[in-house]
């Protein structure tokens, strides 16, 4: 048994922030259906890095998201498409789109018409400001990528330096802090609906998503009036990255015993004596005071080297690592955060694992990105209960694909 296998979801997104979301699903075992428009399919086969040797639709940003999911390819415009559509939610446990809001019921397939077919049915939307049918908003209307709602949620205020122009998280937080908060939501209403038999709308801003995540600057402000930016952090230090022999390494010294620990580990202890860096408020107002210390420390240190010695001296510290660096992380492996997969016609390729570790499913299976279309016809005959001469027929009105 795997923790989701039981649910069967349909999916019915694009880009970023639902199809990680949904893969989050699938990690666990939910059999994760992906609808797709027949010839182009998620608009993330067109992007990334090109596979080897491929093709239309071989961008490799597809794949990030796309592992131990199955592609059905239906064209929801078309009304051979829609009654199939409709056939495969009758059976689902959940979809989830991220779609422009009211796509859906533009083609006839809102969430009244929905909750009709399958009243159990739990319906997920991630977008950039949210439906206006549950709490609308002035912008529910706006387009967004990731970056937009960074932005929007303050994110972009409070990266890097002070001074430099703002930047976005890097790691496309707007998307997969979203598509993660989606799959809560997802949980929550299937658990209520285990004691009431009934699915409900779990809706879910990037936006929203982001202020979330910004909520230390917004509680400060409240708190004190004062607006946080970028830079070092203003009542923690020495609370940042800093530069080491050979990259930097990220320390974190939050309350006295840490920076007691911190001045015995660089050999600094006549630093507690000073009263100007006797809290980490004090220490952030005055850190150029502290800065000669730890640089001076660090130049003779490797980044490994440093943020070993701290580790061992119980301070808080990394070296800042690159995605090379990350592969070959001994802790990477050792966590199982790294899993593989073959794509045909293009060799075998590493993807990042599920971060959640279940102590009855260390080693969920692992299936290959699917190919557009790969489960059009077994789905649609054991989900939906169409024939052979229905699936030839919908392919050549061009329903399916």
């Amino acid at each position: 048994m795997r923790p989701l296998d039981d649910l069967v979801v349909l999916d019915l997104t694009q880009f970023a922030a639902g199809p990680y979301g949904t893969q989050v699903l699938a990690d666990a075992g939910a059999r994760v259906i992906k609808i797709e428009v027949p010839g182009t399919g998620d608009a993330y086969r067109h992007e990334g890095p090109r596979l080897p040797n491929g093709g239309p639709g071989d961008g490799t940003y597809f794949m990030r998201f796309s592992r131990s999911k199955e592609s059905v390819a239906i064209d929801l415009s078309r009304p051979g498409g829609r009654v199939a559509f409709e056939a495969l939610v009758a059976r689902a446990d959940v979809l989830v789109e991220n779609l422009k809001p009211g796509s859906l019921a533009r083609l006839g397939l809102g969430w009244e018409r929905l909750r009709e077919l399958n009243p159990r049915l739990v319906y997920a939307t991630v977008t950039g400001f949210g439906h206006p049918d549950l709490l609308p908003s002035p912008l529910s209307g706006w387009p967004a990528f990731a970056i937009v709602a960074e932005a929007f949620g303050g994110v972009m205020d409070v990266i890097g330096d002070a001074g430099c122009r703002p930047h976005g998280s890097g790691v496309s937080a707007g998307d997969l802090v979203a598509g993660l908060d989606a799959m809560i939501g997802v949980l929550m209403a299937l658990h209520q609906r285990e004691r009431t038999g009934r699915g409900q709308r779990v809706d879910v801003a990037m936006a929203d998503a982001m202020t979330s995540m910004n909520e230390r600057s917004v509680f400060a402000y409240s708190a004190t009036g004062e607006v946080p930016h970028r830079g070092f952090e203003g009542h923690l230090a020495p609370f940042g990255a800093f530069r080491a022999r050979d990259g930097w390494v990220a320390i974190g010294v939050i309350g006295q015993p840490v920076w007691l620990r911190f001045c015995n580990a660089i050999g600094r202890p006549d630093l507690l004596d000073d009263p100007d860096l006797a809290t980490g408020s004090a220490r952030a107002r005055h850190l150029e005071r502290l800065l000669p210390a730890i640089e001076e420390w660090l130049s003779q240190r490797t980044k490994q080297e440093a943020a070993a010695e701290l580790a061992a001296a119980n301070v808080p510290a990394a070296p800042v690592l690159d995605a090379r660096e990350v592969s070959e992380s001994p802790h990477v492996a050792a966590r199982r955060m790294l899993v593989e997969f073959d794509y045909p016609g293009a060799g075998t390729f590493r993807s990042v694992a599920s971060p959640v570790k279940l102590g009855e499913d260390l080693d969920p299976p692992v299936r290959r990105p699917p190919l557009l279309g790969e489960h059009t016809d077994a789905i649609l005959r054991e989900l939906a209960g169409l024939d052979d001469e229905t699936l030839v027929r919908l392919r050549t009105e061009g329903a399916i694909g």
